[in-house]
């Protein structure tokens, strides 16, 4: 969901009219489906690793769409962070 509302959001951009009212529609459905599993993943992990994990998530799939779908470059330093950051996601969920 949280790739999902990315997603939405970057179409706004271009899109008109009734389009333009349904990538909205659907980023706000995607962030509230998003929002909602993160307060039930709260319920059983603490939220000290919940939410870094949430926002991490969130990251990495905003750079991802925005590299495979809306033509933003894949420099090396990109990719370089994008992966340290990934790491640290799994490390939070593994030692967290």
């Amino acid at each position: 969901m949280e790739v999902g509302f990315t997603y939405c959001l970057g179409k706004t951009k271009s899109a008109t009219g009734t389009g333009l009212t349904l990538w909205w529609i659907g980023f706000i459905i995607a962030l509230g489906l998003s929002m909602f599993m993160m307060t039930k993943a709260a319920e059983k992990l603490p939220i000290g690793t919940v939410y870094p994990v949430w926002t991490g998530i969130g990251a990495v799939g905003a750079v991802l769409v925005g590299i495979f779908f809306f033509g933003e470059p894949a420099t090396f330093w990109r990719i370089f962070f994008i992966t340290t950051l990934i790491l640290s996601i799994v490390g939070l969920k593994i030692w967290g």
